[in-house]
């Protein structure tokens, strides 16, 4: 079941996190000890990981979307490895958009997969295998920056700059996945998502350790549509308020928002409320692509999915050729390393 991240994580530290900082400390040290110890298997096609560096949304699904077709145009065949959150699958596969859904490998994986092949498995070096037996030349890794369980050549995390690293504690304690000082020992750039200033430490930090930090920001795609429509805003992603504010700067009037936990899967009486709610009040029903990947699959009544619009993003990347520095020095280092 999909949890809401607690609050607190997103303000200045308070007695909830001071309550939770002794469980922090050891959780803190276990995520050191696997980032400096972990062994990291090599893989042979290069790797590129798009992490973060707490819990919940940064934008990296986009970010990755937007490689793969850097390196589309670049000659290479990228595809894709997949924790598959939220899904219930055990084992290693190449995911089909024509028979999984959203329960079985998750939802991020359903969106990757519109545009490169994705292998789903908590074994990423089982999943390398997959892709590359698919004729992928180039490996792009969803999040698993912090799990350490292959060889990374490039690992470029992403912060949201509105929200940063939230309260700056470790969980539970905090949205840290480990200490940020940990995290950036071994990322190679950071990335800095949107506008605000919330990500200024962390990328302060960044630049006094000598990484490069780029910038991107989400954009709606086709935001004509949606101008000056009154919408009923759903969404059960990491951060629900991002896509409020989105459809906005579309041109949209929110005039109802309902916020839902990240991978939340609906239940039919939730989206018969919802339904009911846009049909009394004239209201366009709008969700996001990853909500709208957790709708798939024939279990939505008909009715209801007929009303529901899709809000796409694309993460447009600052600097003309930033996408295509990212993929570069991941090759290089890639060809540094040498075969397996």
């Amino acid at each position: 079941m999909a949890l809401e991240a607690p609050r607190f994580w997103w303000r200045p530290a308070g007695w909830c996190a001071a309550m939770l900082t002794p469980v922090s400390a050891v959780y803190g040290r276990v995520a050191r000890r696997r980032l400096v110890n972990a062994p990291r298997e090599p893989v042979d096609p290069p790797v590129l990981c798009v992490g973060n560096f707490t819990v919940g949304g940064s934008g990296k699904t986009p970010v990755a979307i937007a490689l793969a077709r850097q390196a589309m145009a670049m000659g290479r065949k990228p595809g894709f490895l997949s924790r598959g959150h939220g899904g219930s699958s055990s084992s290693p596969g190449i995911v089909d958009v024509g028979r999984n859904d959203a329960r079985a490998v998750g939802d991020e994986p359903l969106l990757l997969a519109a545009h490169a092949p994705v292998a789903v498995s908590p074994d990423r070096a089982a999943a390398a295998r997959l892709l590359a037996a698919q004729g992928c030349d180039f490996l792009i890794m969803d999040d698993g920056f912090q799990s350490a369980r292959i060889l990374i050549d490039h690992a470029l995390l992403v912060v949201d700059a509105r929200y940063g690293i939230g309260n700056g504690k470790v969980l539970p304690a905090g949205p840290l996945r480990a200490e940020a000082r940990d995290q950036l020992r071994y990322a190679d750039a950071v990335l800095r998502m949107g506008e605000g200033r919330e990500a200024d430490p962390v990328l302060d930090m960044a630049s006094d350790a000598g990484k490069p930090v780029f910038a991107a920001t989400l954009r709606p795609r086709g935001p004509a549509r949606f101008a000056g429509r009154q919408s009923l805003a759903f969404a059960g992603i990491g951060h629900p308020d991002k896509f409020f504010e989105t459809l906005r700067q579309a041109g949209a009037e929110v005039v109802v928002a309902r916020p839902f936990p990240d991978h939340h899967f609906y239940a039919e009486a939730e989206l018969r409320d919802l339904a009911a709610t846009a049909r009394a009040q004239s209201l366009t029903l709008v969700t996001t692509a990853k909500d709208a990947a957790r709708l798939s699959g024939g279990k939505v009544p008909a009715d209801i999915l007929g009303m529901i619009e899709v809000l796409e993003i694309d993460a447009v990347f600052e600097g003309d050729r930033t996408a295509e520095r990212i993929v570069r020095d991941t090759l290089a280092a890639w060809k540094e390393r040498g075969p397996i």
